[in-house]
């Protein structure tokens, strides 16, 4: 069976006394779900949110990455440097990584051999823009991204990596992507799995959904038979938000 995940992207919010006040309300909070819980702060936070919840179930994870090992990179963080605070999983491709800093597939192809060969589960990130969308171009948007990013790798790869589909049109822009369009892409990716692993891989790896998952939706979300979790975004700031979705499974 596959894992569900619901994972909180904290974004580029919340200082220290912030975080640790968020951690601390999270803390007050009963999982009644099997999901596995994962947040990602900012990379100022992420070894005291490590610290904080390490005996939680709560896994902290990273937002980002670079692909090299070291050098000049201003400003950059890599995989060796996320593994010495105690991450275990970085987000890679999010939507906003390639709108405003040109993240393009040769780039996270390079990011995603880096996380791998350091032994740090994947969170991919991909989706259509809202001209995609009314063109009918997502599914190849979609399947482009998928196989540009992740198809030279082997099959065994997969078992550290989870997919997180954005239909980047439904996010912030007043459209609203209904729980039948997300089984649909969700099927349509898992059968772009299916054509180059085949069947048993394509059926194991987690897809999320990170369309906007509040608590008044997220259970019919999940509901479909191809969701496995979310990747929350504003949600995942409130504690009782975040975990109203957790046990909306």
């Amino acid at each position: 069976m596959r894992q569900q995940i619901v994972a909180g992207n904290w974004k580029m919010n919340n200082d220290l006394a912030q975080t640790e006040s968020l951690i601390s309300a999270l803390k007050t909070k009963s999982k009644t779900s099997n999901a596995e819980v994962m947040v990602a702060p900012t990379f100022t936070n992420l070894f005291p949110a490590f610290q904080a919840l390490k005996d939680t179930g709560i896994e902290v994870i990273a937002q980002n990455m670079h692909f090299a090992a070291n050098g000049a990179y201003t400003g950059e963080i890599s995989a060796s440097m996320l593994k010495s605070v105690g991450v275990k999983t970085v987000i890679l491709g999010h939507s906003e990584r390639r709108e405003y800093f040109g993240e393009t597939d040769a780039i996270l192809a390079k990011k995603v051999d880096a996380a791998l060969a350091n032994d740090l589960r994947t969170i991919f990130c991909f989706g259509e823009v809202l001209a995609d969308r009314k063109s009918g171009n997502h599914e190849n948007v979609v399947e482009s991204q998928i196989k540009n990013a992740l198809f030279h790798l082997e099959s065994s790869a997969f078992k550290n990596i989870v997919l997180a589909y954005e239909p980047v049109w439904a996010i912030g822009t007043g459209e609203t992507a209904s729980p039948e369009q997300a089984q649909d892409m969700h099927a349509f990716i898992r059968k772009t799995l299916s054509n180059k692993y085949g069947v048993a891989v394509a059926n194991s790896v987690s897809i999320l959904y990170g369309g906007s998952v509040k608590p008044n939706n997220a259970q019919e979300i999940f509901s479909k038979p191809d969701v496995d979790g979310g990747l929350i975004g504003g949600a995942a700031l409130n504690a009782d938000d975040f975990f109203a979705i957790v046990n909306a499974f």
